[in-house]
């Protein structure tokens, strides 16, 4: 088993807390489990699934970076896969859906590093970036049955304005395409983050579906009073986005589980503001 028995528990209690929620007007009942990063052996049938939540699994990474492991560099759209392919397999996500027809299973693009540096959003240009980002993820997507895509670029070298005409014309590619039925994106406190995905916001938000902010980017030691005033913040600055609240699982940041995310969880429920809960699990 690849959680410990703890990390089963929480999941499955915020799936429970946002079952109960549906009954407030806003309150959704979904819940998104990032997996597949730092190949940690993670089998989807580790995770307990609630049968009246939506549960997205999120495969985490596809970038558009070579495989070198020690000297990967950028392929300008043209995307590979960089999660635990052992364990997570188009079979496997076959069968997690056959099993659990309230699954849907999307693929994130880009994060924190890649090799030994970062993954950086390289495009050579918004055309070509695009044309090879569409065909490829294409192909993945379709070979893995997937439902939808997640945005999680951190780094970059190209200005907002580039960033926002790629990635929005690329969802809007895939949806009309009938590739994905939902996107989304995983932006996080910092000027450069925030000026990007802001702008991407601006022009496209009309065909982003969730917002998986990561409220654990923010110190760990976060309070419920600091956590509820960062949700409205985000939720000001993604207005008329479906914002969700966020937790790591082995408390390296933000209000974690064991410090009063629940409390949290249960305001924003009462507000009718619980539209969903995101988790990034990285225990064994």
């Amino acid at each position: 088993m690849a959680f410990s028995k703890l990390t089963i528990i929480t999941i499955f209690i915020f799936q429970a807390l946002i079952f109960s929620a549906q009954s407030a007007s806003n309150n959704s009942n979904l819940f998104r489990e990032y997996i597949g990063a730092e190949f940690k052996n993670v089998k989807f049938s580790d995770l307990p699934i609630h049968t009246g939540v939506e549960f997205h699994f999120i495969l985490s990474f596809a970038i558009d970076y070579t495989t070198s492991s020690s000297s990967a560099s950028p392929t300008n759209g043209k995307f590979n896969i960089f999660w635990d392919t052992n364990n997570l397999t188009p079979s496997q996500v076959s069968s997690i859906k056959t099993k659990h027809p309230n699954v849907k299973v999307a693929l994130s693009l880009g994060g924190d590093s890649v090799g030994n540096g970062y993954a950086y959003f390289n495009p050579f240009s918004i055309n070509s970036w695009l044309s090879n980002a569409v065909s490829s993820l294409t192909t993945i997507i379709e070979d893995y049955n997937l439902d939808g895509i997640d945005i999680d670029y951190e780094h970059f070298k190209s200005d907002p304005n580039t960033f926002a005409e790629c990635i929005g014309k690329l969802i809007l590619t895939l949806k009309k395409n009938g590739a994905i039925s939902f996107a989304s994106i995983a932006p996080y406190e910092d000027d450069q983050v925030q000026s990007h995905y802001m702008a991407l916001w601006r022009k496209y938000g009309h065909v982003i579906d969730y917002v998986n902010f990561q409220f654990y980017a923010y110190d760990k030691g976060t309070s419920v009073s600091q956590f509820m005033d960062y949700f409205a913040k985000q939720s000001s600055n993604y207005n008329g986005g479906k914002v969700l609240p966020s937790f790591i699982s082995d408390g390296s940041g933000g209000l974690g589980p064991d410090n009063g995310f629940f409390t949290a969880c249960s305001k924003l429920k009462s507000e009718g503001n619980l539209l969903a809960i995101s988790s990034c699990n990285l225990m064994k």
